[in-house]
C-alpha cells in the first residue's frame, strides 16, 4: 500500500460545546506533541474515508477483536425510527485491516479529528492501545473497540435481522447498504476476505431481489 501522505477528508463538524464535554483524555492529548510514532488501526470506514493525514500504511492483524456489524446507527446511517448497523471491533477472534501512521505534520489536528469523529456523546467506543502484527514486526496502535454496556450495542444479531436493518436504513451520511458495500469493496481491494461480512452483504442483496455479489474474493 502506498506510503504517500494523504490529506484528511471532512466528515463531521463538532460543536464547541461537545468538544468541551468530551475532551481528549490526557494520555491521548500528550501524543500530539511527542516524538513517538502514532499508528491507528483501521478496519471499517476509516479504510475508505480517513479523517486524518497519514505518512505510512501497513497491512496489519489485530488479535483479540473481530470486525462486526454490532452497533446501531441512529444518525450517520440510520434514524431513531429506522436504525442502521455499522461496524465495530468486538471482543474475540482477530481482524485484518490497515495500520496508518499519522503524519507528524498536523498530528495534533489529526488526533482531534479522530477523537471527535469516533467518540461522539455518549461514546460507544473505548480507545485502546493494542499490539498489531505487521510485516515490519509488532507495532503499538490505537484502536476503537466497542462498548458492550451502551444501548447502541446490538451484539450479534441473526443474519436476516441484520440484513433487514441494513437494507432499509438511511441516515444523513447515506444508506447503510452503501456503507457496507464500500467497506467490502475496499477490503477486497486490499486482498482481505471477511466471510461473515460477505454473507451479510449477499443476504442484503437477496432481500433486494438482486444477484449475489460478484468480483470479490469469497
Amino acid at each position: 500500500m502506498s506510503t504517500a501522505k494523504r490529506k484528511a477528508t471532512t466528515r463531521r463538524v463538532t460543536s464547541r460545546a461537545e468538544t468541551r464535554s468530551n475532551p481528549l483524555p490526557e494520555p491521548i492529548a500528550a501524543l500530539r506533541f511527542g516524538a513517538e510514532p502514532v499508528w491507528i488501526f483501521a478496519y471499517g470506514s476509516l479504510l475508505w474515508e480517513p479523517d486524518f493525514q497519514y505518512s505510512e500504511a501497513e497491512p496489519a492483524l489485530l488479535r483479540g477483536y473481530h470486525r462486526s456489524c454490532c452497533l446501531y446507527s441512529f444518525d450517520y446511517r440510520g434514524t431513531p425510527a429506522q436504525p442502521g448497523l455499522v461496524l465495530g471491533l468486538d471482543a474475540g477472534g482477530s481482524c485484518r485491516g490497515i495500520a496508518f501512521r499519522l503524519a507528524p505534520d498536523g498530528l495534533a489536528l489529526s488526533l482531534e479529528r479522530l477523537w471527535r469523529r469516533e467518540m461522539t456523546l455518549p461514546p460507544v467506543y473505548d480507545l485502546r492501545r493494542l499490539p498489531i502484527a505487521t510485516k515490519r514486526g509488532t507495532l503499538s496502535a490505537l484502536a476503537f473497540t466497542v462498548r458492550r454496556d451502551r444501548s447502541d450495542y446490538a451484539g450479534r444479531l441473526p443474519l436476516d435481522a441484520a440484513a433487514r436493518l441494513i437494507a432499509r436504513a438511511r441516515g444523513r451520511r447515506g444508506t447503510c447498504r452503501e456503507y457496507l458495500d464500500k467497506t467490502l469493496a475496499h477490503l477486497a481491494a486490499l486482498g482481505i476476505v471477511d466471510a461473515p461480512l460477505r454473507r451479510l452483504a449477499e443476504r442484503v442483496a437477496a432481500l433486494a431481489g438482486e444477484e449475489p455479489l460478484r468480483g470479490t474474493p469469497g
